[in-house]
């Protein structure tokens, strides 16, 4: 049985330490994530980043969260070529999102050990709107939107845009039915909450 002994998650003052471009208030991240570049990081509030999730945004890269966002466990967010997650998203456990990717078809050499002359990188941002939600395992490949109110089921591999308000499934992706637009109404009754107290 493993035990983590004393705090879990970073303190306020250990995360302001870091250098993160912004930092919201009440945002919890678990020790046990990697974070690279958090120079190229914005995060906004209430936000919480689960134990053994690799963030990656070195170099041009960035990431932009917005507020209320929940990322799971063992999730990797590599983001040379930027992703931004807006309010009220979630990726749950295992997500793995990816900006650059090589070209495998033979004509390029591949692996980042290979100057950039041998390789055919492509990509582009990862954009996940507002209330959209991804399931576990899932994976998401460059230069794609998911819409605002998708979900994703879980083991699913996004490779192209989603539109809005649909429930997607698979390898890759296909639209099985729409999602309710209810949720539109809870988050106002819940921002009319905050406002109360």
């Amino acid at each position: 049985m493993t035990r983590l002994f004393g705090s879990t998650h970073y303190t306020e003052q250990d995360l302001v330490d870091e250098g993160f471009r912004s930092l919201g208030r009440n945002v919890r991240i678990a020790r046990t994530c990697s974070i690279i570049g958090a120079e190229n990081i914005t995060i906004g509030d209430n936000v919480r980043i689960d134990g053994y999730c690799t963030i990656v945004a070195a170099g041009k890269g960035y990431i932009n969260l917005g507020s209320y966002i929940h990322i799971g466990g063992y999730c990797a967010l590599l983001a040379a070529e930027g992703i931004v997650m807006e309010d009220l998203t979630t990726i749950s456990w295992g997500i793995k999102i990816f900006t650059r990717s090589d070209d495998f078809s033979g004509n390029h050499m591949t692996n980042p050990t290979v100057p950039s002359k041998y390789t055919g990188i492509k990509g582009g941002t990862v954009t996940l709107k507002r209330h959209s939600l991804v399931g576990a395992n899932s994976i998401i490949l460059p230069e794609v939107t998911v819409g605002e109110g998708v979900a994703v089921g879980a083991l699913s591999m996004v490779n192209k845009s989603l539109d809005d308000w649909g429930i997607y499934a698979g390898t890759p992706t296909k639209r099985i039915k729409d999602r309710s637009r209810n949720l539109l109404n809870l988050e106002k009754v819940f921002l009319e909450d905050l406002e109360q107290k």
